[in-house]
């Protein structure tokens, strides 16, 4: 696979968008509409919005501060099948967890190549789970993948993205791990935003006034998810190799609209310990390899780290960079591990679509939409 960087002549690759009418596929349409190097070109969603106009199938239903796009009020929704989506060069999938597994391994058995928000290939063997600030080498699985299946694709792949919880904190975990070697232990607690359950999601009723300390299947997500994205590739790209790392996660949903905030303690296997100094230059200096292609979603800077005692807050913080980075406050001493620091990560951008898109300019810039 060549890692020639794509030339910013090249003609726009034509990009399809299933689950397009929902809330990922919404933050989609948003960010592809005026993209330099993808275009719109074919909306998927459920038997009940296929025939209509994008305007008709969300009327009362798009939920963006923005207005509908003009070059896609027109464009008329199809069923989430190959046929409809055959001319298109990547497919970004906003299915919700039921349709996905199927629809996706359809669309890359088809030679289509698939960047997924969805849960169902996350931990899949052969599938890499990327966020895009931290683990875009685990591309490299792409020709393996397709060597398992038969008939072989030729230009097919998934591609998943993490779970929102979990793409906040792996991206100062892999500074940290990048500068000091591996982590031991990691003791995590969430307070998510209500966004993250979708919509119409959880009743005001149950979120005024309230904290949920239960969200289902959220704990486990980072606690696997964690491991395999701060690990490697075996060296003949045909395998992960987890880290080794243990993670213990309380996750909480709480009355924030958008934002996930997350309180980590963790500690290093080398002893001694990095200095507080050492831990928030580290998280400063942190470089991601979408930064480095120059890859058009990616923030200026990856981590933010802040030095006011209050800081990072949703309210304050979820839009800085347009939600494309990481802010990190709060960095400590742990008197039971080695360091502690809050996390902020906007969960409905870098946690999700804009997540997806980001690894799409990597792979473009990799060679890997060629």
């Amino acid at each position: 696979m060549s890692s020639q960087q794509a030339s910013s002549s090249s003609p726009k690759r034509k990009v399809g968008i299933l689950g397009a009418t929902g809330t990922v596929g919404q933050r989609f349409i948003l960010l592809l509409t005026a993209h330099p190097d993808f275009e719109i070109h074919a909306l998927g969603a459920s038997s009940s919005s296929a025939g209509k106009s994008y305007a008709k199938a969300v009327a009362g239903r798009w939920k963006q501060a923005k207005a509908v796009p003009a070059n896609v009020r027109d464009l008329i929704v199809q069923e989430c099948t190959v046929p409809n989506f055959k001319d298109c060069d990547v497919v970004f999938s906003g299915l919700d967890s039921g349709p996905a597994g199927p629809v996706e391994s359809s669309f890359r058995e088809a030679d289509l190549r698939v960047f997924s928000n969805a849960k169902n290939y996350r931990m899949d063997p052969v599938c890499p789970l990327v966020v895009p600030l931290v683990n875009p080498g685990h591309f490299d699985i792409i020709p393996h993948q397709r060597a398992t299946l038969s008939p072989s694709p030729k230009k097919g792949f998934i591609i998943t993205n993490a779970n929102c919880s979990t793409t906040g904190i792996v991206v100062p975990l892999k500074a940290l791990q990048d500068a000091f070697g591996p982590l031991d232990k990691i003791m995590v607690s969430t307070m998510q935003a209500i966004s993250g359950a979708g919509y119409p999601g959880l009743s005001s009723f149950d979120i005024h006034d309230n904290v949920v300390p239960y969200i289902s299947g959220e704990e486990e997500k980072i606690e696997s998810e964690t491991a395999k994205i701060l690990g490697d590739l075996s060296k003949d790209n045909n395998s992960f190799v987890n880290a080794p790392v243990t993670v213990s996660a309380h996750c909480n949903r709480v009355p924030v609209i958008d934002g996930h905030t997350e309180c980590v303690s963790l500690s290093f296997q080398r002893r001694p310990p990095p200095s507080i100094e050492q831990v928030q230059a580290a998280l400063r200096n942190y470089v991601c390899d979408a930064q480095k292609l120059g890859c058009h979603s990616a923030p200026a800077q990856t981590i933010e780290v802040h030095d006011e005692p209050d800081r990072p807050q949703p309210r304050l913080d979820r839009d800085w960079q347009n939600g494309a980075g990481v802010n990190v406050g709060r960095v400590r001493d742990c008197k039971i591990f080695d360091v502690r620091f809050v996390v902020l990560s906007n969960n409905v951008q870098i946690g999700a679509a804009t997540s997806s898109v980001m690894n799409a300019e990597i792979a473009l810039k990799k060679g890997y939409l060629d």
